[in-house]
């Protein structure tokens, strides 16, 4: 199982320094990322868990303030980066050529992308979801090597889930990853609420290949109840 842990924009300084010494204590056989705010990697010190970063620059390194380009996050360790957040696509207005562009980046700097996905409520109640899903897929990983698809952790974020407390019924979700590894061979994490609470329940679905985790990476008392439970 895969455990990504994506912090968001939170934790100050001292209060990053004390999550970490916190985090270390999280024992688990599963492989764990850590997705810190930028400015929290440089402080990053653990060696069990694998380090990620939150989204990297379309472009390569030049004449482009506020950009943070791919060989940067290589320097510091990094070996994972989450591109396509909802947050970010709808915050930041980030397109799915964008996105794509940020695929072709990573895998020339070596970081192993996680490719976010997933419908808004108005998409899943008009019967779009794969429609959306795969058209988000599809432009992200054009013409991408067969070989680099495959290094590729999809994670399926239902819009309408992230931070709300609502997930998917299994079957829906069943469904959704069963499109997704039809069309593409690679590993495929859920995101959207999943918690300690709903971790029993979510685990029913065999084709879940890991979790992506937002509120719950803040908390690692809990975070430790749901790997334990994986």
């Amino acid at each position: 199982m895969i455990v990504a842990l994506n912090n968001k924009s939170n934790l100050t300084k001292d209060e990053f320094l004390k999550y970490q010494f916190e985090l270390n204590h999280v024992e688990t056989n599963h492989l764990m990322i850590l997705c810190p705010s930028i400015v929290h990697i440089p402080l990053y010190t653990e060696s069990k868990i694998k380090l990620g970063a939150q989204n990297v620059s379309c472009t390569a390194k030049g004449a482009h303030t506020g950009e943070i380009y791919a060989d940067q996050l290589v320097s510091y360790g990094v070996e994972y980066c989450i591109i396509g957040h909802s947050e970010r696509r709808q915050d930041q207005k980030e397109s799915d050529e964008e996105i794509h562009e940020k695929v072709e980046r990573l895998f020339e700097a070596g970081i192993t992308p996680i490719l976010c996905c997933g419908e808004t409520k108005e998409e899943r109640e008009e019967g779009r979801e794969k429609e959306v899903i795969g058209r988000e897929l599809d432009i992200a990983l054009n013409g991408i090597s067969e070989e680099d698809k495959a290094r590729v952790i999809i994670a399926y974020e239902p819009i309408w889930s992230i931070g709300t407390g609502l997930i998917p019924t299994n079957d829906q979700i069943i469904d959704i990853i069963d499109f997704i590894k039809s069309k593409y061979n690679c590993k495929v994490l859920y995101g959207g609420s999943a918690n300690d609470n709903n971790i029993d329940e979510l685990k029913q679905c065999a084709c879940i290949d890991g979790y992506l985790l937002g509120g719950l990476s803040l908390k690692p008392d809990n975070l430790k109840v749901f790997v334990n439970k994986l």
